[in-house]
């Protein structure tokens, strides 16, 4: 048994449990409509982060086009889901690329091949979900004006 005696010497107190200690971030004990508030003020704050990146920018202009165009080009609302989920999904993928961007870059700025392998998987997600995206809308439009 690996039983140590108290540092202290006597009845040392116990440390005090997690819950009642000062919180290191605030939003973990907020609870109800307080944390929806709180968490929803924190996603705006990644949307303007995300929109000082030019490729997040570029992806927003197109969605500005694209999305009103997935209701005209989809003949129900499954293939309309389609064509918006795949644009709102580029979008999701290049704000996750970019966080993993960003916190390799805070560890530090020297090259490391960790890194650069993160970096090239968070790219390679995006290039992806470009793919995808590409795929479901060549579909829906060639569908929706060869085929009829």
């Amino acid at each position: 048994m690996n039983s140590r005696p108290p540092l202290s010497g006597g009845n040392a107190a116990a440390p005090a449990p997690a819950s009642t200690q000062d919180p290191v971030n605030p939003q973990k004990d907020r609870t109800g409509m307080a944390r929806i508030w709180h968490a929803t003020g924190y996603s705006m704050e990644g949307l303007k982060a995300g929109w000082g990146e030019t490729a997040f920018r570029q992806e927003a202009m197109m969605a500005i086009v694209l999305l009103p165009a997935s209701f005209w080009i989809g003949r129900d609302w499954t293939e309309t889901a389609l064509l918006a989920g795949s644009v709102l999904f580029v979008m999701i993928v290049e704000l996750l690329n970019t966080g993993i961007e960003t916190a390799i870059d805070r560890i530090g700025p020297e090259w490391h091949d960790l890194s650069k392998r993160a970096k090239d998987m968070g790219s390679a997600a995006v290039f992806l979900s470009l793919v995808l995206a590409g795929s479901i809308w060549l579909s829906a439009l060639y569908t929706h004006f060869l085929i009829r």
